[in-house]
């Protein structure tokens, strides 16, 4: 699990993530829920997978048969306790198409970050399972820990695009019945939409015991409109239209924005949610340090 040459999981994010003790971390912290499988070598586990050997992982666990066949080392894991479980949801409506002030959309940012999470949780020896939503549920893969499933996972990402309308509340309501295990929940999102109509869809995953971590992904642009005189403004979702003076909204908007994220963080925080924001500016390797610190 070395090398890869996926568009969103690229050589350098796997040395930089190779450092990250992520999963085990979130589990003594209570992040996560479930218990952690244990691996090892014993007759009475099952065998799991072969895995090429990646930085951090202990050398006891090589297997030297296979290295002596074909020169490379790779673990032989085991499996005999319940798996870990973390459900991507990541936000592909047509508002995460925008890019104005950052080095990419929010879209292609939300899917590094959801890259590098899903390599961090299989490289725990955990699974993880992708849905892809903008009102709806628009792709599904179950959860999974294999390689084979992390390249799944990768490509899905890699060939997904914006599509229709927000509606995080509603594609919550939709995940429900195809999370059939509780585990951590993980939504990433610009979130906008309304933050009562999005808790109100979280609570019953609270009331099943599933750990959540929402991810806002915003473009520069969106927290303080830029002086540009007159402009002519478009809804990426409705395609409405709309021009006006920037300068003379300039603060308006700005408080009501930064209204509408204060009540997201206050909801989360009164529900033990953990909330994060990150414009898509900022490395998202700071959110994982968030996450492990």
């Amino acid at each position: 699990m070395s090398e890869t040459s996926h568009k969103y999981l690229r050589p350098e994010d796997v040395r930089r993530l190779a450092n990250y003790r992520f999963a085990a971390k979130m589990m003594v912290e209570g992040w996560m829920s479930g218990r952690h499988r244990a691996r090892g070598r014993g007759a009475s586990s099952n065998f799991l997978e072969y895995r090429q050997y990646a930085q951090g992982d202990d050398v006891r666990m090589v297997d030297w048969r296979v290295y002596a066949r074909t020169d490379r080392h790779y673990l032989k894991t085991f499996e005999h306790e319940t798996h870990l479980e973390c459900h991507l949801l990541v936000d592909s409506s047509a508002s995460m198409g925008f890019r104005d002030m950052g080095p990419m959309s929010k879209l292609e940012y939300a899917s590094f970050f959801a890259a590098c999470f899903a390599w961090l949780v299989v490289r725990g020896h955990d699974m993880v399972s992708l849905q892809l939503f903008d009102e709806k549920i628009r792709s599904f893969i179950p959860p999974g820990s294999s390689m084979k499933h992390l390249d799944q996972i990768l490509n899905r990402l890699e060939h997904n695009a914006p599509g229709g309308l927000t509606s995080v509340s509603a594609a919550l309501e939709r995940s429900r019945g195809l999370l059939r295990r509780k585990g951590t929940l993980v939504v990433v999102s610009d979130f906008l939409d309304d933050p009562a109509s999005i808790f109100h869809a979280l609570n019953p995953y609270l009331h099943r015991g599933f750990k959540i971590i929402l991810i806002q992904v915003l473009d520069p642009g969106e927290l303080s409109l830029r002086d540009q005189g007159a402009v002519r403004y478009r809804d990426m979702e409705t395609g409405d239209r709309l021009v006006l003076n920037a300068a003379s909204v300039r603060e308006d908007y700005r408080r009501d924005f930064m209204s509408h994220r204060q009540a997201l963080r206050s909801m989360a925080a009164s529900r033990g949610v953990a909330f994060m924001s990150a414009t898509t500016r900022e490395p998202y390797y700071g959110l994982f340090d968030q996450l492990a610190g």
